[in-house]
């Protein structure tokens, strides 16, 4: 995610990737860690931020590029674009550029596999900005109503957009405010990839056996700007900043396979590097392919 984030600030800042880009550098264990405890059935909704979960959740990296790229060769066939990559074969409902626009898709899917007696779960993901949306609060109700297979995964990272947590939300623990509605919540430690996948690889099992929907807060921090013109100037500090980029995700936990599984400099070297070249090759095959032809204008449009 490091690696593809670098090419896709790079492509903005000279003018080839168009409109808000949306970066999540310092948040990478959320995307790894809960996509992993998630079967390729289950189904997940993601935010305009999402293209770590996208990936995480085993879609085609050179699709995943081609569809950012408005190229016919993405996922959407390049009609979607970055806010909106969509992969049904892998149980990706679709990230949104409407805050909480994709709470209730999540729910939607949920209530159908309980229609229809499978054991398949649905994650959806957001900001704690979201909390603050209305119709996502009549979704919790239903869902700790109806007891639904859901996962609610909320990445507060202390900001919605520049505000603050502590002017947006009158309670700063955003897991009690959803305990109200008979959801089992907690508040974990989002930088930490191995407690985000213990969490939510709990909540699945929960969920699977017919226990109702689990609310995670997941502590973590973007040490980049709001979108790509965002400097992260003006409504925070230098030096918070500095303190959430020393603790990064990635440098913790290389800092424990060094530590738990003997990894030498050479080895993490090695992983970083044939990333960068995983990266480079799908990014070259994806701007090498053509746009959507004229003729497919209305495909896929109700008129």
């Amino acid at each position: 995610m490091q690696a593809l984030e670098k090419h896709l600030l790079r492509l903005s800042q000279e003018g080839i990737l168009r409109g808000s880009l949306h970066l999540a550098t310092g948040q990478e264990a959320l995307p790894a860690g809960a996509c992993a405890a998630l079967r390729l059935d289950d189904t997940l909704t993601v935010t305009y931020r999402g293209h770590g979960y996208v990936l995480a959740k085993g879609c085609d990296l050179r699709s995943v590029l081609a569809e950012i790229l408005g190229k016919r060769t993405g996922l959407c066939r390049g009609k979607g674009g970055k806010m909106h990559l969509t992969d049904m074969s892998r149980g990706l409902l679709g990230a949104n550029g409407i805050v909480g626009g994709g709470v209730g898709t999540a729910a939607g899917a949920a209530l159908a596999a309980k229609m229809d007696g499978l054991d398949r779960v649905s994650m959806t993901v957001f900001g704690d900005g979201t909390l603050n949306q209305g119709h996502v609060h009549e979704v919790l109700n239903m869902a700790g109503l109806w007891k639904l297979p859901l996962i609610i995964l909320c990445e507060n990272n202390l900001y919605a957009e520049m505000t603050p947590l502590s002017e947006s939300s009158a309670v700063a623990d955003l897991s009690r405010r959803v305990e109200s509605y008979g959801i089992a919540s907690v508040r974990i430690d989002g930088n930490d990839v191995l407690a985000v996948y213990d969490t939510v690889a709990a909540a699945v099992k929960t969920a699977r056996n017919g226990g109702g929907p689990s609310f995670i807060e997941a502590l973590t921090y973007r040490t980049c700007g709001h979108y790509q013109n965002d400097l992260g100037t003006g409504y925070r500090s230098a030096d918070e900043v500095a303190g959430w980029a020393a603790a990064s995700p990635i440098l913790r936990f290389e800092a424990y396979l060094s530590r738990e599984h003997g990894l030498q400099e050479t080895d993490l070297n090695s992983i970083r590097a044939a990333a960068a070249t995983e990266v480079e090759s799908a990014l070259g095959r994806a701007l090498a392919d053509a746009p959507p032809a004229i003729e497919t204008l209305e495909e896929g449009v109700f008129l």
